[in-house]
């Protein structure tokens, strides 16, 4: 009576489903799953999901592997993986007895999905004929080129004489083409490069002059009055960039552009000769002095007397 009791007493605890491999097999054929079926959505090897459900934790790599598969597992068929891997660490403490130095290598992919050895040993051969022919094409190549390179040495130094002789004359298109801005007057500018960068921003004095930057791209120019700017392309004026009062902006301050507005002396001539008539109305004016200081005895005199007294006296 003690044995049919002892014997239904036993499978009664019934470890076996409470055992975490027993429940999640229950699990997985209560859903018409397949281990195939798991190992496809865990991405675990199938050897390795029959070990967790068989218990034998010692077919698996290591302790670690063992609770992330059957994490992993648990998540699958939808059993509480928190309560199931403290199952496992329990079943793992009572059982575990694998030797350390007797673990295999983990191998994450099925062994069916690795290449066979002939295609291995066939890639590498065809590497070594590969390495080997280059290898020798470009021995050859070199030996070829030894010695065109040793003949092409003395032009070299032949050509590196004459560089510094073409470097010599950049100098003086920059020079031909320096934009010179001078202010004739107080006068608000602001000068910019083709990126909108600002050059300078300021109100100019009169007499105050700007320099271009050499290599500058795309320079332009806004200013409040135009007229009041004297514009030069490599020492040579040119036309005013306008004559009235009104603001311009973005006008191209290039060389071309300035030097396609015609030549500037007009403003420079108009000035000149203003100074030039000048000098003889100053000679006028000292010979107007003498004259000035004859009139007090010309109102006494008129003309008509001065005419018949001269003719008296003659």
């Amino acid at each position: 009576m003690s044995m049919t009791d002892a014997e239904p007493g036993s499978p009664e605890p019934i470890e076996t489903p409470t055992r975490p491999g027993k429940r999640l097999r229950m699990a997985r054929e209560a859903q018409g799953l397949s281990l195939a079926d798991i190992g496809a959505r865990t991405r675990v090897p199938q050897r390795h999901l029959e070990a967790i459900e068989n218990g034998t934790y010692e077919n698996l790599p290591s302790q670690t592997y063992a609770m992330g598969f059957a994490r992993a597992y648990a998540r699958a068929v939808g059993v509480d993986e928190v309560a199931l891997a403290s199952d496992v660490r329990a079943d793992l403490n009572r059982n575990w007895n694998r030797p350390v130095h007797s673990i295999p290598a983990y191998q994450v992919e099925e062994p069916s999905r690795t290449p066979p050895k002939g295609l291995v040993w066939g890639g590498l051969i065809v590497a070594i004929l590969l390495i080997v022919g280059l290898g020798l094409w470009y021995g050859t190549d070199l030996l070829r080129g030894g010695s065109q390179q040793g003949a092409a040495a003395t032009p070299a130094t032949e050509v590196a004489v004459p560089v510094p002789q073409t470097v010599a004359p950049a100098p003086p298109p920059a020079a031909n083409d320096q934009v010179t801005v001078t202010a004739t007057d107080e006068v608000w500018v602001r000068i910019y490069d083709g990126e909108n960068k600002t050059l300078v921003m300021k109100t100019m004095a009169p007499g105050e002059r700007y320099d271009i930057p050499a290599g500058t791209v795309g320079a332009q120019i806004n200013v409040g009055r135009p007229d009041k700017l004297a514009i030069t392309v490599g020492g040579k004026a040119v036309a005013p960039l306008g004559t009235g009062r009104v603001a311009i902006k973005d006008v191209s301050l290039a060389p071309s552009a300035l030097l396609a507005r015609g030549d500037g002396p007009a403003s420079t001539t108009s000035a000149s000769p203003s100074t030039r008539s000048g000098a003889p109305a100053a000679r006028a004016t000292s010979v107007s002095r003498p004259t000035a200081a004859a009139p007090t005895p010309v109102p006494t005199a008129t003309p008509s007397d001065a005419a018949p007294g001269n003719a008296s006296g003659l």
